[in-house]
């Protein structure tokens, strides 16, 4: 079997199972900070981690300082900030806008990619990009009109939403870094293992450690839920395909998450989008499309 033809796939698979965790976050917010959730979601991994993945650890040995600090970009960034982020914003957000959001990811990564690992632009970049960008606009500001800008209700939640979608797209970058060392399963619990460090910290400065006792059962229940398929084994999986793929094509395959995720909002959350929201997310959905299509192309000739 050809990783690399499977690879992309792979990515797509956990893309998919990352949807599946926004109706369980949405109800848990309800309750408990997202510090809180995001902390008792990396206990749980954790828990995984140590159980079947403590073997890969030794691996970790083989890490320079460089891959080290991508370890720290991803486990902090990418693991706790974002997710932190990302959850924080359906305080403020229709959770289906939060998520179509993510789309601009590609750009992050893309321009990481160029100058983390040497990858070229074509001269379509900065047309798609430009067309992305205002499809990112209609979604956050449907009504085509500005307000007045200020960290209240909706603009707050964008830009929480916006600053995950960069610790994301970054993290696609520097996993790349990291997995022409280790194995992905190494990667996926160093990823995990570290994050719950950085998280207890944040638990400890916000206060909130007390916060887990008062958790219900019902609220543990979705926890595990969330972690073990949209953290645990999607990232896995994930971790797995990114591997054989390069990080200009595994952001094609990352547009299935919002594409997915924003189907299951509108089923399970009835977070319907307004049309033009929807015009938006189309106009992004293409622009990023054609971008990473562009910019894979370039790769796969000079490669």
């Amino acid at each position: 079997m050809n990783q690399y033809k499977t690879g992309p796939w792979l990515v797509v698979i956990a893309a998919l199972l990352w949807a599946v965790d926004a109706p369980f976050r949405k109800f848990l917010t309800q309750d408990l900070s997202s510090t809180t959730i995001v902390f008792m979601e990396h206990i749980t991994i954790a828990a995984l981690v140590l159980v079947f993945l403590w073997r890969f650890l030794r691996e970790l040995k083989e890490l320079s300082w460089k891959e080290w600090a991508s370890v720290v970009f991803i486990a902090f960034g990418g693991s706790a900030l974002a997710t932190v982020l990302f959850t924080q914003s359906f305080h403020y957000l229709n959770p289906s806008v939060a998520i179509l959001l993510q789309k601009v990811q590609p750009f992050i990564a893309i321009l990481l990619a160029v100058v983390i690992l040497k990858e070229k632009l074509s001269g379509k970049f900065w047309l798609w990009a430009i067309l992305g960008m205002l499809g990112a606009y209609l979604v956050t500001f449907p009504e085509i009109k500005i307000s007045g800008f200020s960290l209240e209700g909706g603009t707050r939640g964008a830009i929480f939403a916006l600053l995950a979608a960069f610790f994301w797209g970054g993290s696609t970058v520097f996993g790349r870094v990291v997995l022409k060392k280790i194995s992905f399963q190494a990667m996926t619990a160093v990823r995990f293992l570290t994050a719950l460090f950085f998280l207890f910290l944040m638990q400890v400065y916000y206060g909130g450690l007390s916060e887990i006792g008062s958790a219900s059962g019902k609220d543990w229940v979705y926890i595990f839920i969330i972690a073990v398929l949209a953290g645990f084994v999607s990232l896995f999986i994930y971790y797995r395909g990114l591997r054989f793929t390069k990080a200009s094509i595994a952001t094609i395959g990352e547009l299935a998450f919002p594409a997915a995720a924003v189907v299951v909002n509108w089923v399970f959350l009835d977070a319907a989008l307004s049309t033009m929201q929807i015009i938006g997310g189309l106009v992004l959905i293409l622009s990023v499309t054609n971008l990473s299509l562009e910019n894979a192309s370039e790769s796969a000739i000079i490669g």
